[in-house]
């Protein structure tokens, strides 16, 4: 039970360091557009607080992040080239490794998107009850 917890965690601070080092792959200038919006994209939702599938629903709450997470960081490792890709790797074990990964400008910027589109939703269904005009 132990080695298995352990194994997980080890896991999960891998996809860690992969999921920062596809944030500084989205920064290089080798990366390819359509790699950077799926870059971007997949950073956005790995960082959200808010999934596709709330994580209070029994079992299929951690299917997103068990599926989509995954699936979408080997898709984008695939447009990242190879020695980028690398760079990346390693610069992101060494600053997550000394404690310098916290982003807050990302951070607020995936709030601020969460809450416009709550409001654009509260603003939607207020018009389809023509409460607003």
């Amino acid at each position: 039970m132990k080695q298995s917890f352990q194994r997980w965690s080890k896991r999960a601070g891998e996809l860690k360091t992969e999921i920062y080092a596809i944030h500084l792959a989205y920064k290089h200038p080798r990366v390819p557009w359509y790699g950077k919006i799926l870059a971007a994209s997949i950073v956005a939702y790995a960082l959200s607080p808010i999934d596709l599938i709330p994580d209070f629903i029994p079992i299929l709450g951690y299917l997103d992040d068990l599926i989509v997470i995954p699936t979408g960081i080997s898709i984008v490792i695939k447009m990242i080239p190879a020695d980028v890709l690398v760079e990346c790797r390693e610069k992101a074990t060494l600053e997550m490794s000394s404690g310098k990964t916290i982003n807050w400008a990302a951070a607020i910027v995936i709030v601020i998107i969460w809450l416009l589109v709550a409001v654009g939703a509260v603003v939607l269904l207020l018009r389809i009850f023509r409460v607003v005009k």
